[in-house]
């Protein structure tokens, strides 16, 4: 039998890393409560410092030799379920591919698409390799006909950065403290804790000028009475960015972006660049942008902003553009024109244009609106779940949903599917 369709007693959940915080284990507590086994592996001492309730596996060998380990634990533990946060980090990716080869259900958590309302809650993969990619329109729109259920309602907080900010901050200041009895571990992204520290507290020691300085930046831009294009940038190291786009680094993105401004954009036309929330300045990105700007002879033209709010500058921007950054969602809702140059869950040619960056910023094509809120529709009756992996609140909300969808013999998208068309439910309802 399938493990997803196998009795909830009959099932045992072994846990990778998760988002910063308590989440994972309070879901593991949930899933027991329920009749399921649950574990967790861990890769470092932070990730020990989070788990409570449950037996803990650290792994403290080389990441060549987890496809091996990994296996054997299944055997010995009979998992029939892997729970991960995050599918591009290169031990998930290995972990998918044992979960593949062995026959587990493998239950991936994200951020939201739809963020920061909600998180995200897929099989198998998510961001470019999400089951909804698999979908059509048309075939969206057929499932949404067998009768969608109400769509959820938006939390009563707006997100939970300070949260995520405290959690993440827990996280590695732990490793900080020391790592012994993990000689084998390897983070997924560099530079290593001691240097991010240092940047972390750099950009906290500059946190007034910074202030000013976004203020003053974001007046202009608001204020300014000239149109301009948003670029919306990601983080250097962001997974989604380095395996699923074009492009090696912000630096060859952002030269894209530039080359086709200058040649394709009206002489009164602006750039606006905003920094991702979490940016900590291991890649230098005002001195790029500087030079860039100089190269290409657009002084007076181009702004750079460190942070703030999005909306703002979405309600008056011309379009916006991005390698899949999943802000780009707030684009689209809004029905501005996007250009996005990488693969993305809601990289498709009916809102997303395909148009050369010349042509683009000449004359960026409108989305199809209509088709974008169809999508939107489709997101929200399946994978995206009301709540937050961080604050309290966010986290009591998530929690109270997570263990029922885990524990379905049907992913999201499949349990939509299986959904009774309108004449069904009807000749229910007689039969009842």
């Amino acid at each position: 039998m399938a493990a997803n369709r196998l009795p909830t007693h009959e099932r045992t959940f072994l846990f990778l890393q998760g988002p910063h915080g308590p989440f994972f284990t309070g879901l593991a507590k949930r899933l027991r409560l329920a009749g399921a086994k649950t574990l967790r592996m861990g890769f470092n001492t932070a990730d020990a410092l989070f788990w409570r309730g449950a037996p803990y596996l650290a792994f403290r060998d080389a990441p060549e030799t987890l496809a091996v380990q990994l296996t054997d634990l299944i055997a010995r533990e009979g998992v029939t379920d892997l729970v991960l946060y995050g599918a591009s980090r290169p031990i998930h990716r290995t972990a998918l591919d044992v979960a593949k080869t062995h026959g587990l259900t493998p239950h991936v958590f994200e951020e939201g698409y739809l963020r920061p309302y909600w998180v995200t809650y897929e099989r198998g993969g998510a961001n470019a390799a999400s089951p909804a990619t698999g979908f059509s329109l048309e075939e969206m729109a057929e499932a949404l006909a067998r009768g969608a259920p109400a769509l959820h309602e938006a939390p009563d907080r707006w997100g939970d950065m300070r949260a995520h900010m405290f959690w993440g901050a827990a996280y590695h200041a732990r490793l900080l403290a020391g790592n012994k009895g993990y000689p084998g571990f390897r983070p997924h992204r560099s530079p290593n804790y001691w240097a991010e520290f240092r940047l972390h507290a750099q950009k906290l020691l500059n946190t007034p000028v910074r202030s000013v300085t976004r203020s003053t930046a974001t007046f202009r831009v608001r204020h300014g009475g000239f149109p301009y294009h948003l670029v919306l940038l990601q983080l250097a190291h962001d997974a989604n960015f380095l395996d699923h786009g074009p492009f090696p680094d912000q630096a060859a993105f952002l030269e894209t972006v530039f080359r086709g401004f200058q040649t394709g954009a009206p002489r009164h036309h602006h750039l606006v660049l905003k920094a991702h929330p979490l940016e900590d300045g291991r890649e230098p990105l005002r001195p790029l942008i500087a030079r860039l700007t100089r190269v290409h002879d657009l002084q007076g033209r181009v702004h750079f902003l460190t942070g703030g709010k999005l909306a703002r500058l979405l309600d008056t921007a011309r379009s916006a553009l991005t390698v899949n950054s999943t802000a780009a969602e707030q684009a689209l809702w809004r029905a501005l024109p996007l250009r996005a140059f990488g693969e993305a869950v809601y990289n498709r040619p009916e809102f997303v244009s395909d148009q050369p960056v010349e042509a683009f910023f000449a004359d960026p094509r409108v989305p199809n609106h209509d088709a974008y809120l169809l999508y939107r529709r489709f997101l929200l009756a399946t994978s995206q779940i009301p709540g937050g992996f961080y604050g309290v609140l966010s986290r009591r909300k998530l929690l109270r949903q997570t263990p029922d969808l885990m524990l379905h013999p049907s992913d999201p998208y499949q349990k939509l599917l299986q959904y009774p068309p309108e004449a069904d439910r009807q000749h229910l309802k007689i039969v009842n």
